[in-house]
């Protein structure tokens, strides 16, 4: 084995995987996932810090635009792939050995399009750090004038529902405003076969608490959130023994509470304002521990369309880090709301 093969090797077996989630594919990123984890291999949080991109479901043309922008940001070697099921096993394969493949990589680096010069008016966030750029008008907080920045958060970033663009006018790094939208989704997936509906649901739920507990940066309760869904997805024993656990845990953690109590309240008069359910009411903690509630976990789910239009009004006045944490904290369901855009279509 020559150097640039024992290099590419040693390569492949830390190879660090960016995992873009289109609507309605949720169970498809979670096969990636478990596939990554199986393997070794990581999750990246950002295009340059990834060798691999797996595409979960089929995107629409917007949103297969966003994916191709991000693709573009991947140094080499590099791989992509789309994984439209619940077994991940192949297409990971076959990156695998596509990152291997010296003669490919030659060839990808060789072809691959020169994004150094940019057109005046094209925005340059997609080259910011985790894709949030840094702003600079308005008066901020600190007395400097700042400003106003157009920052859209998404559709690709750690931890965040999936095709959600939170489009953001800042005042440093303060939103001062809001709007969301959902960028189109392809074909939507079939219903999965694998446990059963109620267990879907609360695994839903927990795969969402999961995503909330990473991004505040508590990542051993992620990970056990992470197993509880797995054996909910499963239908494994233990399932429920292991979303106690962690609910527990959760509800012990003073750190996560002075992180996430206060953040995003609604309060009764909100929720009737805003059209959501009993469930959502309270702060971000309030509604993290009802994820991880088996009992609550089953119950109607909140109107998407009114998830969305209450995020604008929570997410004013909040840092980015914590207007993160408030959207993490309502998971919007997007391929609900695909599905009711297509509906009144």
């Amino acid at each position: 084995m020559g150097v640039n093969e024992w290099l590419a090797a040693w390569a492949v077996r830390r190879a660090h995987v960016l995992v873009v989630e289109v609507p309605g594919w949720w169970t498809s990123r979670v096969a990636v996932e478990r596939a990554v984890t199986a393997r070794g291999w990581r999750t990246a949080l950002s295009p340059a810090d990834a060798d691999v991109l797996v595409v979960c479901g089929v995107p629409g043309p917007r949103l297969a635009a966003a994916v191709d922008r991000v693709w573009d940001q991947l140094p080499g070697p590099r791989a992509r792939t789309a994984v439209t099921g619940t077994d991940a096993t192949g297409a990971l394969d076959e990156v695998a050995a596509r990152l291997q493949d010296d003669r490919r990589q030659r060839a990808d680096a060789r072809d691959r399009p020169d994004r150094t010069a940019r057109p005046d008016d094209e925005p340059d966030d997609e080259m910011a750090p985790a894709g949030i750029p840094l702003a600079g008008g308005a008066d901020d907080r600190d007395g400097l004038e700042m400003d106003v920045l157009q920052v859209p958060l998404g559709p690709v970033l750690p931890h965040w529902p999936a095709g959600l663009v939170l489009h953001c006018a800042l005042h440093g790094d303060v939103v001062a405003g809001a709007r969301t939208e959902v960028l189109d989704a392809g074909p939507l997936p079939r219903p999965p076969r694998a446990g059963t509906a109620a267990s879907r649901t609360v695994a839903a739920r927990c795969d969402g608490a999961a995503r909330l507990l990473a991004l505040a940066g508590w990542d051993a309760a992620a990970d056990d959130a992470r197993h509880a869904r797995d054996l909910l997805l499963d239908d494994a024993a233990g399932a429920g023994a292991a979303l106690g656990a962690v609910r527990a845990r959760v509800r012990r953690s003073r750190v996560l509470r002075r992180q996430l109590s206060g953040l995003g309240p609604l309060d009764e008069g909100a929720l009737r304002t805003h059209g959501l359910p009993p469930a959502a009411g309270g702060d971000v903690r309030d509604r993290l521990l009802v994820m991880l509630d088996p009992a609550r976990g089953t119950a109607v789910p909140p109107d998407p369309g009114a998830v969305l239009a209450a995020l604008p009004v929570l997410v004013r006045g909040l840092e980015l880090g914590a207007a993160r944490l408030v959207v993490a904290g309502l998971a919007p369901d997007t391929a609900a709301a695909v599905h009711r855009e297509r509906a009144h279509a």
